[in-house]
């Protein structure tokens, strides 16, 4: 056994929407976490985090590439991504000889003219690397697994949790893997069965009772049987308009190719046969406000799932706020909106002043009208915030200028960019108290539950206009391949996809 590797580290993380009009530059990167060589070594949260310390644990020769992660938006420029790419295989390559890569991915990145960022990169890898040279990829559970991606990995490991609250265990997960595959101990055998199955996050949570759980706990089962290593299951994020989607489940057996096909089978079977309990119930704006008025109390959550940044959409949507406006609400209210041109005004205008202005749908348009609000600037920064939770808990969030205006009893954060959502980081950096909140506007699938725990008295899933809906039977898909729940009901002669690692 060798006493020291050399393992390079480095990441490309995103996760794109090929429904929006918006587009990923380089900017985007740079704006949220951008590493290059030493800079590396220095994270200590999330995946990249997790995988250095098992490295470091191990006394291993830790060789940084570059890390770079961006809120999830429209495809990635082909610049973007060519600089991506370049630069880290630039890297790879100044590094050789190397004993073994890793590599913190999302799964669901494309570029204008890649399909797969995730196969293309690992490919490239590979082929600079050479066949010899073990290499392991972290994912999220919402990855879009490729065929490309498994023959050019040793191991594909994904999140075990969503909310997401694994991302460092993940990263020590797959370290730990690259370790034993490089050191001998672990010779992987890698299957993917693929069921033609699309939904969205609203009943992905993996905890408590829920068909996503209940796979994730069966899955789970299977691990340290039989020679069965590891076991992931992929619940693929639904707004790629891809040819090979469908999610599924992909198991790691200790050399045994037909064992990890069986599992894996096994597993995507009881996938399919859950699919329509994935199915949510969604309410209109003026339905929901109508119910929750209804109801003693608050916070009243409002979840506009189809303009979720954390999908990929441009958070500038209107829709709900435009029905709570419409109905003149009396009860405190919060609702965000990423506007730049507004957020310029206002700042321009300056504290208490009344500003006149017109709100949303400037960034992706398509999915609905600007309105006019009338409102008093209350609160104006420089939008700088830190998570208290989730995948980026402890970092640095960039709303940009930002801005707190209050219109009737409506409290409304205009920010200049989207960014991700896990709780009210973003309500608190203005001073917007969730607490005496009616009703609160989130626009995340499947955050909140953890984010408002123990706050929110009840929510109510919305079916609004958008590029990350809740219902996808609204989505005109033109490259993925038919046929696919929920587009088609009903697969006759169904079986899943199986994809072997050679």
């Amino acid at each position: 056994m060798k006493g020291s590797f050399r393992i390079a580290v480095g990441s490309i993380f995103v996760e794109s929407n090929d429904l929006v009009d918006t587009r990923t530059e380089i900017s985007s990167f740079e704006r949220n976490e951008f590493r290059r060589g030493n800079e590396v070594l220095e994270a200590s949260t999330g995946v990249v985090g997790g995988m250095l310390q098992a490295l470091r644990d191990r006394d291993t020769d830790i060789v940084p590439l570059l890390v770079a992660s961006a809120v999830p938006g429209g495809p990635l420029t082909s610049e973007c991504y060519r600089q991506l790419k370049s630069e880290l295989l630039g890297m790879l390559k100044a590094a050789m000889p190397i004993d073994g890569v890793i590599l913190a991915l999302h799964g669901s990145a494309i570029a204008e003219d890649v399909g797969d960022v995730e196969g293309d990169l690992l490919q490239a890898v590979r082929e600079l690397v050479t066949p010899s040279i073990p290499m392991v990829a972290t994912l999220d559970c919402h990855a879009y697994v490729t065929d490309e991606m498994i023959q050019s990995a040793d191991a594909l490991l994904a999140w075990e949790t969503y909310p997401h609250k694994d991302t460092y265990t993940t990263g020590v997960r797959g370290a730990r893997m690259l370790l034993d595959i490089v050191d001998g101990k672990v010779q992987p055998a890698m299957v993917m069965a693929r069921v033609p199955v699309l939904a969205s996050g609203i009943h992905g949570h993996t905890e408590g009772q829920g068909p996503f759980a209940d796979l994730m706990r069966l899955a789970k089962s299977y691990e340290g049987r039989d020679g069965v290593v590891s076991t992931s299951v992929f619940l693929v994020h639904p707004y790629l308009d891809q040819p090979e989607m469908g999610g599924g489940a992909l198991v790691i057996t200790e050399g045994d190719s037909e064992m990890a096909a069986s599992v894996a089978q096994d597993i995507a079977e009881v996938f399919w046969d859950r699919r329509f309990d994935l199915d949510p119930e969604v309410f209109t704006p003026a339905d929901a406000i109508v119910k929750g008025r209804a109801l003693e109390g608050g916070p009243i959550l409002l979840v506009e799932t189809a303009d979720c940044s954390g999908g990929g959409a441009a958070g500038d949507s209107v829709a709900t706020l435009r029905v709570l406006l419409k109905t003149k609400v009396p009860e405190p209210s919060l609702v965000p909106v990423v506007d730049p041109q507004a957020a310029e005004e206002c700042h321009r205008k300056g504290v208490g002043k009344e500003v006149i202005i017109n709100l949303g749908h400037k960034l992706d348009p398509k999915w609905g009208k600007p309105i006019e609000v009338t409102g008093t600037v209350l609160t104006l920064s420089d939008g700088r915030f830190q998570y208290s939770g989730g995948i980026w808990d402890g970092q640095w969030g960039n709303m940009g200028p930002s801005v707190a205006l209050q219109a009737g009893a409506i409290q409304i954060l205009i920010t200049t960019n989207s960014t991700y959502d896990w709780a009210d980081e973003q309500f608190r950096r203005m001073g917007m108290d969730t607490r005496r909140a009616k009703f609160i506007v989130v626009k995340n699938p499947m955050n909140y539950r953890w984010g408002y725990a123990g706050i929110y008295k009840k929510h109510f899933v919305l079916d609004t206009p958008g590029p990350t809906p809740a219902i996808l039977t609204h989505i005109k898909y033109h490259r993925l391949r038919r046929p696919i729940y929920p587009l088609d009901r009903d697969i006759p002669n169904f079986s899943p996809t199986l994809l072997i690692r050679h």
